[in-house]
């Protein structure tokens, strides 16, 4: 059964090239509300926990120390289906591969740096905002 809410972040490219509002204002004019969102950087210790699904892969190093370098954005989204509708509204994570219109064909410049993150299920959006946010955090 779909939830109604998403996690996301704004990743640390997007957020040193100063496309925090720009991202913002496509996440709001797709229709979701912002239930919690914050401005706060991962330790290493942090990432390495957020992304433990992928540390086996050979890329893990690499992310853990991209996501680590800098600040981002947190924040929990709310809309209908909102993980598949957030997903569509990021677009792909090779950026030469998303559809216009996206986030991530606007704003991300790799496949490595693609300016932000959204759960791939309705799991894992309750788990990574838990992750970053209290529920006193979130409304």
């Amino acid at each position: 059964m779909a939830t109604n809410r998403t996690f996301t972040m704004i990743k640390p490219d997007a957020v040193e090239k100063g496309h925090i509002g720009g991202i913002i204002n496509m996440i709001t004019e797709a229709g979701f509300r912002i239930v919690s969102m914050k401005l706060t950087q991962l330790t290493v210790a942090d990432a390495q926990k957020f992304y433990a699904v992928h540390s086996e892969r050979p890329f893990y190093g690499e992310l853990v120390e991209f996501m680590s370098r800098g600040p981002i954005v947190a924040a929990i989204l709310e809309k209908d289906n909102a993980v598949e509708a957030f997903r569509t509204l990021i677009g792909a994570t090779n950026p030469a591969d998303a559809a216009e219109g996206t986030i991530r064909k606007k704003y991300a410049t790799s496949i490595g740096e693609n300016a932000v993150h959204g759960s791939d299920s309705d799991e894992n959006a309750a788990i990574e905002s838990a992750f970053h946010f209290a529920g006193r955090e979130e409304f």
